[in-house]
């Protein structure tokens, strides 16, 4: 009697963790007459909608690294959607190649902001989201669409950028950022000008957003990527302390603005 209980009590458990994993799928939507396929994130123990966070790959494309991302933040109680910005589940490994994808991207702002926006209305649109409180994330690439969707006034309670690059936004751009805006950099990341950081600063000062700057010490481009170094590239390279540290205070920022 004992070991039957015993073992109906494990399988108890067992299931309980099953319905207690993190879920995900993969959602089609388009961008004009393009398919694109984002990637969803939630765990499924959670009742009710939570804050929804968009996360904004980097410029080799929506890869397994941002879906991870997505699923820690599904782990810590948010629903989480990775966007496709470059539409057909494309992501590449070869430089010259995510280059020529994220300045294909890049060289029409508006429908740059369109594509981050879009795949924004597919988080709100998902039962889990409460569409009151919604944050977007991105890495280098990801991190600059993030920007561009505060700039385009986008009802957000923050933004993260992760080693991103820090475009200056115009005055009137300026006025229309309603998020906190966090941004997490490597300081010694060469691929972004100290004159870019001054500018985007300065704009933000003058506008009086809400914003905190962190420049982790020794840390470099694309510092929170385990495996930014196989790339093979001068000037990037993985910081775990840096890559914590910015985490860590996401997470600060997310339990400010949700109250969780």
């Amino acid at each position: 009697m004992f070991r039957a209980f015993a073992v109906m009590a494990c399988f108890l458990v067992i299931a309980a963790s099953v319905r207690a994993a993190v879920q995900t799928k993969t959602i089609s939507y388009k961008h004009g007459n393009v398919n694109c396929e984002g990637f969803l994130a939630w765990d499924d123990s959670i009742q009710g909608p939570r804050p929804g966070v968009l996360v904004v790959h980097e410029w080799w494309g929506l890869n397994d690294y941002a879906r991870h991302r997505a699923e820690e933040l599904a782990k810590l109680g948010y629903v989480a959607f990775c966007a496709d910005m470059y539409g057909e589940g494309k992501s590449t490994n070869h430089p010259n190649e995510a280059g020529a994808m994220a300045t294909k991207v890049r060289t029409n702002v508006q429908d740059w902001r369109k594509r981050a926006e879009e795949a924004l209305e597919v988080l709100k649109s998902q039962p889990q989201c409460d569409k009151s409180n919604l944050a977007a994330i991105g890495y280098c690439f990801g991190g600059s669409t993030a920007l561009q969707l505060a700039f385009s006034g986008a009802d957000l309670k923050a933004v993260v950028t992760f080693h991103g690059a820090l475009v200056t936004p115009t005055a009137e751009e300026v006025k229309a950022i309603k998020p906190f805006v966090l941004v997490c950099h490597g300081a010694d990341d060469g691929f972004i000008p100290a004159s870019a950081i001054k500018s985007f600063r300065d704009a933000l000062d003058a506008g009086g957003v809400k914003y905190e700057f962190i420049a982790y010490p020794g840390a470099k481009h694309s510092f929170t990527v385990p495996d930014a170094d196989k790339h093979g590239i001068a000037g990037i390279k993985y910081d775990k302390t840096a890559d914590e540290a910015s985490w860590k205070r996401m997470q600060e920022l997310f339990a400010e603005k949700f109250g969780k």
